[in-house]
């Protein structure tokens, strides 16, 4: 005979699973607000992260300064100028020889697309110039349709750039009044929290700062070695810009997986158009040995503290960030989710119960062992 439900007890889940899912409800609302009040401020938000995320990079030589007896005026303004230097220098290096062969470059694409043009010719696709050039006036046709769609866009374009420079500026401020007042920001946050917010909170963002401090450190180091290593096979091969694809490939780096996998693809594409299929393929081999390379050799060495994030939350990160918010999404993703992380880890130290200690007895006489 089968046993027959328990009305109290089906009530006590039902009672359970309604107020759980109604506590869920309010942490997603709560939650879906955040981000709300988030993008609504986010021509401010978007700065303080940019200059959180060059301070953690230029961190350790202020700190270097501090220790040396600096006063922490004078080291936050030698190291932010070394930095707005150092960006200038990478700014130029990009610029000048893009300018120099653009030219190249554009025969190179042009050459590219005849030869596709040819093999589309031939077998086995045979299609005729005819009806490329069909497509091709289809194309100018809805080119030249959609001139206001493009003028729309070119002016959003200025707008992006001055807000850029704007969002720029504001991050090299914010950078050197975190260099200079950094370390005076957790004690007073202590001072303003009451109860057990005052550990609580300083606590996690602790742990925060040196989570993104030693990711964008290690990324940064991991990127250099790339940049430097691809950018000499680079040279080798003889494929233009060089220094602008050493830097992409730098940049890249802080875009864990994803960005390797784009710097790489525009170089090969680049090496395609500019030097053949031969050049191409090489440019391909060099940047998987160098990318093995890192990944077996210059990671294990250089991150000694990673995320503690799985390969696989890594990827998902970057491209549900990316899908929200685009590059910015991608570029934050990983920084967020280690974040969390962070947050989690302590919860669960917060609400996870202490080991219980063995029971330990007086020793007894009869416990002897018998001789």
């Amino acid at each position: 005979m089968s046993a027959s439900l328990s009305s109290a007890r089906s009530r006590a889940a039902l009672r359970a699973s309604a107020r759980i899912s109604v506590e869920l409800l309010l942490v997603l609302v709560m939650t879906a607000v955040a981000l709300w009040l988030l993008g609504r401020m986010w021509s401010v938000v978007w700065p303080l992260i940019v200059g959180l995320l060059l301070t953690t990079l230029t961190w350790p030589m202020a700190r270097f300064l501090r220790r040396r007896g600096w006063r922490p005026a004078l080291a936050a303004s030698l190291v932010t100028v070394v930095f707005l230097v150092l960006a200038s220098a990478v700014v130029a290096l990009i610029a000048v020889p893009v300018a120099s062969q653009s030219g190249e470059l554009t025969d190179g694409v042009v050459d590219g697309m005849h030869k596709v043009r040819d093999w589309a010719a031939g077998p086995p696709l045979n299609i005729d110039d005819a009806q490329i050039s069909g497509a091709m006036d289809s194309a100018v046709e809805r080119l030249q349709k959609s001139a206001g769609s493009i003028t729309t866009t070119v002016v959003t374009g200025v707008s992006t750039v001055v807000n850029g420079l704007v969002t720029a500026v504001l991050a090299i401020f914010l950078m050197f009044f975190f260099l200079k007042d950094g370390p005076r920001f957790l004690p007073w946050l202590a001072r303003q929290l009451p109860g057990r917010l005052a550990v609580d909170v300083p606590t996690v963002a602790s742990r925060t700062w040196d989570t993104l401090g030693s990711f964008v450190r290690s990324q940064a180091a991991v990127g250099l070695l790339d940049a430097v290593f691809i950018g000499i096979g680079l040279w080798i091969v003889d494929v233009p810009l060089v220094l602008p694809l050493a830097v992409l490939t730098f940049v890249s780096a802080f875009v864990p997986i994803v960005g390797a996998l784009f710097a790489g693809f525009v170089a090969v594409l680049i090496a395609l158009v500019s030097n053949g299929l031969t050049d191409a393929l090489i440019v391909l081999a060099i940047i998987i040995g160098v990318q093995q390379l890192e990944g077996n050799v210059f990671q294990p060495m250089i991150q000694s503290r990673g995320l503690g994030l799985h390969a696989a939350v890594i990827l998902l990160a970057v491209t549900l960030g990316g899908s929200l918010a685009g590059v910015v999404g991608s570029l934050l993703a990983v920084p967020v989710a280690a974040m969390i992380a962070v947050f989690w880890n302590y919860l669960r130290e917060q609400l996870s119960e202490p080991p219980e200690e063995p029971e330990t007895r007086e020793p007894r006489a009869d416990d002897a062992i018998p001789s």
